[in-house]
């Protein structure tokens, strides 16, 4: 069963609400950009590869418009940069120069193993995998593979490449996807790079799309793109292997993340259910703290891969991607939660052309908030250090980590029999909600799906495809069900407003208006008159608790 007109399903909160009221979770002016990822990556997709060439060259850099508009002049230090930048390049090539005289010896013994790596694509170590991301250079140098030797895949790596390159020189166009009868293959050119994901599940060409250009903004995010781009106009067989080391766990950890977390495959940020005296407390002790400190950007709090605050430069936001990429730089650092950090960060939305200069730390041992400082400065660890301490402080004598750690066990406290029985919505098993304007998520929490017992799915356990019966299911099951949903939400060409689906194991309803997007899960006998009486109320829920549950403001310093 299923509807796609929005006029088929009317409620009665917009009936009743005055037309003038926001939708729930939206406020005149947003701590996020939000953009449309997937429209943002559709029109990539249908863009020619002169288009993205252009596109990819001419981003403007912020971080230098910041640098101006504080009077701040970093030339000096910004050849300085420059310069250790080529010279390591140099270092680098003299290194690769040195070892020409074993390339032969090199040769003799791939032609000796063609057979073995053969049958290595054949193993079960690959052949078994639901989806696989390999990252390659334009001259088919293998730099990533989610899975398996990327030194065994290097004959893949030069058929994708030959094969990208024969599509560009006979049709001057872009290869973009290949599809079988039980997979699919996405090919994403980005720049110097070739990104390629080949998947057997049920996710959409453009939903591929987004989580290769996620992992090509990793790699930004190490190297900025203004290096990733001189690296190979300087040389273009170069192994960039060499500069990402230890950058391959950031990306392992990012396309696990992508996975689990629906904010990906919305393009919004979750935010952590907070008492709304709690988050203007925490808010107002970064303001009072930070507001002296002139070339601070950026003052983020997060825990749990949930946004906390965000506290920024006037005229400057953040876009959700890149909040992305800060949840997974300090989900995959264990050494933040000992020690305060000083890291370069490149912010591929914000600004790919250079660094951001970053002050990461726990806030407190006995609270899993972290609080990153981003700055244009390259040596203001210490006066950023006194601040961290400083908000600590102030946090910790207004009882807001206190606050912010129930906020974190709240999960505990939840009914199992029935947790979305205190919203008065017991029919309802999981939802997601989006407020459009302001790119921020809500969803049930995982806990809820515990009734969900005799429910079959196709479950990956370490990347391998198996049938398996699970007790309980946790957001990324849910995810994979929404994926259809959203891909026909969003799709260019023929989107839907209004989905509503039922089969044997639960009903789906998935619903767009231009101020928000919602999917919720019922039994599979729901109605729809059912259906719509409770999203209702869930709507109406979510507005009346829209302060504690949303960053409802956008504080500057």
């Amino acid at each position: 069963m299923a509807s796609s007109s929005k006029d088929s399903f009317p409620t009665t909160s917009n009936q009743e609400n005055p037309p003038d009221e926001l939708e729930p979770g939206a406020c005149y002016e947003s701590i996020l950009n939000p953009t449309d990822s997937f429209e943002e990556f559709a029109s990539e997709m249908s863009s020619s590869l002169q288009e993205r060439n252009i596109l990819l060259n001419t981003k403007s850099s912020t971080i230098h418009e910041i640098q101006s508009e504080i009077g701040e002049s970093l030339k000096e230090n910004t050849q300085i940069k420059s310069t250790k930048s080529t010279d390591d390049l140099q270092g680098k090539e003299e290194s690769m120069t040195a070892s020409t005289s074993n390339s032969n010896l090199i040769d003799q013994s791939e032609d000796d193993t063609d057979n073995e790596k053969d049958d290595y694509l054949q193993s079960p170590e690959l052949v078994n995998k639901e989806k696989h991301v390999f990252i390659l250079s334009s001259a088919g140098k293998p730099i990533y593979s989610r899975y398996g030797n990327e030194d065994k895949l290097a004959g893949l790596c030069g058929v994708i490449q030959a094969l990208v390159s024969v599509v560009e020189e006979q049709n001057q166009d872009i290869l973009r996807s290949i599809t079988t009868k039980d997979c699919k293959a996405v090919f994403l050119v980005k720049g110097p790079l070739i990104l390629v994901a080949v998947s057997k599940s049920n996710e959409s060409e453009t939903q591929l799309v987004l989580q290769l250009t996620y992992a090509f903004n990793q790699i930004v995010s190490v190297l900025t793109l203004t290096q990733l781009n001189r690296i190979f106009e300087q040389r273009r067989n170069y192994d960039l292997r060499r500069l990402l080391s230890g950058a391959e766990r950031l990306i392992d950890h990012l396309l696990i993340f992508m996975e689990k977390d629906p904010a990906f495959l919305l393009g919004a940020v979750r935010c952590l259910p907070l008492p709304e005296k709690a988050r203007e407390n925490i808010t107002s002790a970064i303001q009072s703290t930070c507001s002296k400190i002139r070339d601070l950007v950026f003052a983020i709090m997060l825990a749990g891969n949930q946004l906390i605050t965000l506290v920024r430069m006037k005229k400057y936001t953040l876009h959700p991607s890149d909040i992305h990429l800060l949840f997974n730089l300090v989900r995959s650092s264990e050494s933040f939660k000992t020690a305060e950090s000083w890291t370069p960060i490149c912010l591929p939305k914000f600004d790919s052309t250079g660094f951001l200069h970053g002050h990461v730390s726990y806030i407190s041992e006995d609270c899993q908030a972290c609080l990153l400082l981003l700055t244009v400065q390259r040596d203001a660890f210490f006066p950023l250090s006194q601040a961290k301490h400083t908000i600590a402080e102030k946090l910790r004598r207004s009882n807001c980590l206190v606050a912010i750690n129930d906020a974190l066990n709240r999960n505990e406290e939840l009914p199992t029999t029935n947790p979305l029985k205190h919203i008065g919505i017991p029919e309802i098993r999981h939802f997601m909600y989006k407020c459009k304007s302001t790119a921020q998520l809500f969803t049930s929490d995982p806990i809820s799906l515990d009734k969900l017992q005799d429910y079959r799915i196709r479950h990956k356990e370490g990347g391998d495809i198996c049938e398996k019966k699970v007790e309980k299911l946790s957001d990324i099951d849910y995810v994979r069900n929404y994926r259809q949903f959203c891909a026909q939400i969003h799709c260019m060409s023929t989107p839907a407003k209004l989905i509503f689906r039922s089969n044997s194991h639960d009903t789906i309803l998935a619903w767009i208006t231009h101020g928000f997007e919602l999917y919720v899960t019922f039994d599979p006998l729901m109605e729809k008159d059912q259906a719509i009486r409770a999203v209702d109320r869930l709507l109406k829920w979510i507005k009346r608790e829209e302060q504690r549950i949303f960053i409802m403001h956008a504080p500057t310093f």
